[in-house]
């Protein structure tokens, strides 16, 4: 069953990436071109964030089944036990809060403007912290 989790975990977060980093690139480009804020920019957003929170929940299920994640926290002075029991989790948790946050703020919001800059801004950062904390060498094991 942890292999099973393990790898869907890691297959789902080259799609939880891939739709985020549309939904980023989008908003810088809504931004600079000054466009309107269309439904296709709602669902490519939405998008974005089903996928984060969906990795998010793969994640709190292989936290606690995995020998690298709960059961390891306080082995802090290995690097790899560290980023996979502490900063991986906690870091990933504040980027998707991020996230959220910038949809829930973008309901309230009424240009175009505005709305795309939330989103780049919130999801950028959220995009940032994720990329910061991935376990990129167990990722091409």
């Amino acid at each position: 069953m942890y292999e099973f989790i393990q790898k869907f975990h890691s297959g789902w977060a080259y799609l939880a990436l891939l739709l985020l980093v549309v939904a980023v690139v989008n908003a810088f480009v809504g931004l600079a071109s000054k466009q309107e804020f269309t439904a296709k920019d709602r669902k490519i957003a939405i998008f974005g964030l089903i996928g984060t929170h969906t990795q998010l929940l793969i994640g709190l299920i292989l936290y606690f089944v995995s020998p690298l994640g709960f059961t390891s926290l306080g082995q802090m002075s290995d690097k790899m036990l560290r980023l996979t029991s502490l900063e991986h989790p906690l870091i990933n948790i504040i980027a998707i809060t991020l996230i959220t946050i910038g949809w829930s703020k973008h309901k309230k919001l009424t240009t175009s403007e505005s709305k795309f800059k939330t989103f780049s801004i919130f999801y950028g950062l959220g995009l940032l912290l994720i990329l910061s904390r991935i376990p990129w060498s167990l990722w091409f094991k």
